[in-house]
């Protein structure tokens, strides 16, 4: 498998290309897009992107972690973490794609 990112700029350009909007717009568009996802998000809203998945944030609980080199115990502070669950249509069309 390749080592290519997909970035904002390749996002831009591709509504660039297929909606038609300006260069400016489209990245204007994306940016906009990203910023109010990432707003929901930080207020602990669910978002959901059909035939995509759904982005979450999950609070996990302090704990008691252990330093691998030293075996020094460590507490784990409480914290808030972003997961990702992508949904069927998904899974289905990554796996396909491992099928030589």
């Amino acid at each position: 498998m390749g080592e290519k990112t997909l970035t904002r700029m390749d996002l831009s350009e591709a509504v660039f290309r297929e909606v038609g909007l300006s260069r400016n717009e489209s990245a204007q568009l994306v940016e906009s897009v990203l910023a109010y996802m990432s707003d929901a998000l930080v207020e602990g809203e669910q978002v959901k992107i059909s035939s995509f998945g759904t982005f979450s944030v999950r609070a996990k609980a302090a704990r008691m972690g252990r330093n691998p080199k030293t075996g020094e115990e460590v507490p784990i502070h409480p914290r808030r973490v972003l997961t990702f669950r992508p949904s069927h249509l998904m899974k289905d069309r990554v796996a396909s794609g491992n099928k030589s």
